[in-house]
């Protein structure tokens, strides 16, 4: 019954473009508890035991929490499954504030991946362009790695079937479609039948993410970019981070074409829903700021 119950609640969120990789684990974890302790539908009491196998508190929180959500799917259709309570455990989670790259830092950055070895191979063609395409664009790591040949369209990148399962256009400057042009010439004379735009220098393949990972933070020490004190070091995924956070400081002031921008950023970071965007506003001390000049300004009868 329950096993039944958590796979028809994964299938219709996984048709949402939701992975659920954990949450499977989690749920068939808790299944075989529920079996053990003889129940057919979610009990509270045996779902707060599950809860609690779990090492730390916040473990623990995560945990019911998955399983709270799944209660109230699987009881609106049968209320003989019962709605653990919440608030049992601690299960807050703050996300890191992001390392915000200043626009030399950026350049530090590509310039640096160019001068990796060896020098006459395609290495530093491939990661300078792989870095500079980032920042200028907002792709996520995976993305940018998955990028084929086809994928480059007159009208920009085409992204596939990414993190929610869903695929978009994300639109390239001039000066950005120019350097990948470049690299795509000099690529062409390197790099075989594998048709990945970013490949590695030994053999042809696809770039694999721990590699290109591994290599910015090479790139980020021989910089001498070495963060804030106090604050996690900064991370390839940063240069996403970047992009949202620079597009946001650009927003219009009026609230109706602040609706507009954020909704459109959504669609282009490709986002699951508009509050992952909204993240960046409370991360970021300027635009907190802002948010606070305006909100004074409104109260004060000056609204944009």
């Amino acid at each position: 019954m329950l096993s039944e119950e958590i796979d028809t609640y994964l299938n219709v969120r996984r048709a949402l473009g939701f992975k659920l990789d954990t949450v499977q684990i989690y749920l068939a974890s808790y299944a075989d508890f529920a079996t053990s302790q003889g129940d057919m539908y979610v009990r509270a009491q045996s779902a707060i035991q599950w809860a609690e196998l779990a090492a730390s508190e916040a473990s623990r929180g995560r945990r019911l929490d998955v399983l709270i959500r799944f209660a109230r799917f699987a009881h609106a259709d049968n209320n003989q499954h019962e709605i653990p309570p919440t608030g049992i455990f601690c299960s807050s989670y703050s996300r890191r504030q992001p390392y915000f790259f200043s626009d030399d830092e950026v350049q530090r950055i590509v310039q640096q991946a160019r001068q990796l070895g060896p020098l006459d191979s395609l290495r530093p063609y491939t990661y300078s362009t792989l870095f500079g395409l980032l920042a200028a664009t907002g792709l996520r790591i995976s993305e940018g790695l998955a990028l084929r040949i086809s994928d480059i369209t007159p009208d920009g990148l085409l992204i596939r079937e990414t993190k929610f399962r869903k695929s978009r256009l994300v639109c390239l400057h001039d000066s950005v479609a120019a350097v990948l042009n470049r690299y795509l010439i000099l690529r062409s004379k390197v790099v075989g039948n594998d048709d990945h735009i970013f490949v590695s220098h030994r053999g042809g393949h696809r770039l694999h993410y721990h590699v290109a990972a591994e290599t910015f933070r090479f790139v980020l020490d021989a910089a001498g970019i070495n963060g804030t004190p106090g604050m996690s070091r900064p991370r390839l995924h940063n240069l996403r981070h970047r992009f949202a956070i620079k597009a946001l400081l650009a927003c219009p002031d009026s609230r109706c074409k602040v609706t507009q921008h954020m909704l459109a950023l959504t669609t282009y970071m490709g986002h699951a829903h508009v509050g992952s965007t909204y993240w960046y506003l409370d991360s970021t001390p300027q635009l907190m700021s802002d948010i606070a000049n305006a909100c004074e300004a409104f109260l004060k009868g000056n609204e944009p």
